[in-house]
């Protein structure tokens, strides 16, 4: 097994900073750049050489409790820990196209304000922002809504990530085929010399939230006892850092299957995890002594509390005995009385005698108790006694324990354990096929089966129960609750008589480091497959290879080779290892044979789509392709500018009016 074990790095989130809002941005109409991805989201000024915020595209709003005011709504890398708030996770998508506007609005509001922008109602920058393709219209529409009715906008442009990635890398003149794997889902565009064909483009529902939601469910279902350990934060980080694509899947499968390479590749991941504290003899009795304290402190609080409560009562039934006393009216006493639960004046009294005994019998207990509060901590000082032993283990006489004892008692105890482990060892063995304990068996089977037996009196000997025993796929005996206690027992004297003695016989209790280990074998390529067969979650759509081939089958021969030469690779999950060459040897296998085949990975996928929109709204005639607000409101919501790197604009239908005459009919109807 590989030695080396991994810790696991839970980062925590840094909160983004707050930039300027300098004098040279404000006089300009510099343009805002915006990949709205829905896993994280890049933005910045158009002329800076970095997304100046990236960050998770979620928000966190704390649910309210009674008598409280509402949480602080916290977003992106202002949530310290995602696993404390995992149920109150909010997005603005479903799946990769953006349906809850209210949360888009928070979301733009912090890359606003973490931009710097201070301006009081409107932003005076255009603004270049990536959608999905086939973007529903109604989306869109909302989009284009909130930005130029909340936010005021000069200028809105819409582009595909994947398409501004392929230009970002010098590509936009080509043709190729993109594969552009996100959060959600995974598109596959064909652009051809430069211009891309998305009637032919496909979507596969399958991203890198599925590959880490599969990965998490595999590691729960393989380690129960760790459960709430194997978080979705961890599993991401399992999947980023140790995650890869097998290049031949059933071939490397077999290979999994070999001990020997599993020992060698296997990934040991330790989970935190915390030790027992073993207390010595004197932080046992300062702890006793505190409890005692404590407790001596409580009780004493609890008797002060009633004794006030008994004489407020007194002093309210002396108030009414007074008033009875004065000659007040009668109504007015009967009344008080029955406030109080009397029926006349004779229970009063009683009452009130009853309270008073109550309280000098109080007052009389807390003063024995102040004088006996110094001799507590005497009988707190006193050792510990062991119980009684059910199994009668002899203790030394003297006061001194001899290391021999000791070594006696430690030996008793291996000795039980032991003999689990070698029965443990033979019940494995009896499930295995051609080990020596199976044979054994196998063969005392036969000859009792055999049917040439004079006499069949197996059982009415008692060594025939030696025999059976052999037999039983138990292997023999099993454990017994006696020697549990035995065991139990003997750490007992242990624990008591040496302070250094970690009480144990599991394997989980003698290495709690190793108990808290995840072997992360097979898994690190399993749940990568669903990229190439989504069957294995149980999607009925084909995988990445399997669309690649139903796009090029669309295309004459020489147009399909030319896609094939020029395959691009961009988002996030295209980051693990072995996914260029997975995606070669498929083509390389659906391909005509000498076909020239070409995969080029985005050179940084994540980023790529921000800095190619970025380059695009650098460009001189940028203002060409900005819808207006104008545009807007005499187009329809819905509309937009169409540019090399969006989607196509397919107007809404528009409502058809019905003739005056079917239009009555039907009200007749």
């Amino acid at each position: 097994m590989a030695e080396e074990v991994i810790i696991l790095k839970d980062l925590k989130l840094v909160p983004d900073k707050y930039y300027d809002y300098t004098p040279t941005l404000r006089n300009s109409k510099t343009p805002i750049v915006i990949d709205n991805g829905s896993f994280t989201c890049k933005a910045g000024w158009a002329t800076s050489n970095a997304p100046n915020l990236i960050f998770k595209n979620i928000l966190a709003r704390p649910r309210k409790e009674r008598g409280k005011k509402d949480g602080e709504t916290l977003i992106g890398n202002d949530i310290a820990n995602i696993e404390a708030v995992r149920f109150q996770l909010k997005s603005q998508f479903d799946r990769n196209v953006i349906t809850q506007f209210n949360v888009q609005e928070q979301i733009f509001d912090y890359t606003f304000s973490h931009l710097g922008i201070d301006t009081n109602g409107s932003i005076n920058h255009p603004i270049i922002i990536t959608e999905p393709v086939a973007n529903p219209n109604y989306s869109r529409l909302l989009m284009s809504e909130l930005l130029f009715e909340c936010y005021h906008v000069p200028g809105i442009c819409y582009g595909i990530d994947g398409l501004f990635s392929y230009q970002h890398n010098g590509l936009n003149e080509k043709t190729g085929l993109i594969v552009n794997c996100g959060h959600h889902t995974t598109h596959i565009i064909p652009v051809i010399k430069g211009i891309p064909d998305l009637i032919n483009s496909r979507r596969i529902d399958v991203g890198g939230y599925h590959i880490t939601y599969y990965l998490h469910k595999l590691l729960q279902l393989k380690y129960p006892a760790h459960y709430n350990a194997i978080t979705p934060s961890r599993a991401e980080e399992l999947l980023y850092e140790h995650g890869f694509l097998a290049v031949h899947y059933t071939d490397v499968l077999k290979q999994w299957s070999d001990a020997e390479y599993y020992d060698s590749n296997v990934k040991r991941i330790q989970l935190p995890y915390s030790m027992a504290v073993i207390l010595t003899p004197d932080q046992q009795r300062d702890k006793r002594r505190e409890m005692a304290k404590k407790l001596v402190e409580m009780n004493a609080r609890k008797r002060d509390e009633k004794l006030a409560e008994d004489e407020e009562q007194v002093h309210q039934l002396l108030m009414i005995r007074d008033m009875i006393e004065d000659g007040e009216p009668i109504e007015e006493v009967k009344e008080v009385l029955r406030s109080h639960g009397l029926k006349n004046e004779k229970d009063l009294r009683k009452l009130i005698t009853d309270l008073q005994t109550r309280i000098d019998r109080a007052k009389s207990k807390i003063a024995a108790a102040s004088h006996n509060a110094s001799n507590v901590e005497e009988h707190v000082t006193e050792e510990p006694k062991l119980r009684f032993f059910k199994n009668k283990i002899q203790l030394p006489k003297e006061e001194s324990i001899s290391k021999a004892w000791l070594k006696d008692i430690y030996k008793k105890r291996q000795d039980i354990i032991d003999k689990k482990t070698v029965r443990k060892q033979r019940r494995q063995d009896m499930a295995k096929r051609g080990t020596a304990a199976s044979l054994e068996r196998m063969r005392l089977i036969s000859q009792l089966a055999r049917k040439d037996k004079r006499d069949d009196d197996f059982g009415s000997r008692d060594e025939d129960w030696d025999v059976y025993k052999v037999i039983n796929k138990e292997g023999g005996d099993t454990d017994s609750e006696e020697e549990q206690e035995k065991i139990s027992e003997l750490e007992e004297v242990l624990r008591f008589y040496d302070p250094t003695f970690v009480s144990s016989n599991t394997n989980e209790e003698q290495n709690p480091k190793e108990a808290h280990q995840l072997h992360f074998g097979i898994e690190r390529m399993r749940c990568t497959e669903i990229l190439f067969q989504p069957s294995i979650i149980g999607c009925g759509q084909g995988g990445i290879s399997d669309t690649i081939e139903f796009i090029l089958k669309k295309y004459d021969a020489q147009t399909a080779n030319n896609l094939a030469e020029n395959v691009f690779l961009t988002g996030g999950p295209t980051k693990l290892p072995a996914f260029k060459e997975r995606v070669y040897r498929e083509l390389r296998e659906m391909r005509p044979l000498e076909t020239n085949i070409n995969v080029k990975l985005s050179d940084s996928p994540i980023l790529d789509a921000w800095f190619g929109a970025k380059e695009f709204a650098n460009k001189q005639d940028f203002h060409k392709y900005l819808l207006t607000p104008e545009m807007y409101a005499e187009m329809g919501g819905d509309y937009f500018i169409e540019n090399s790197c969006s989607n196509i604009y397919c107007p809404l239908p528009e409502a058809v009016q019905e003739p005056e005459g079917l239009s009555e009919l039907n009200t007749e109807i």
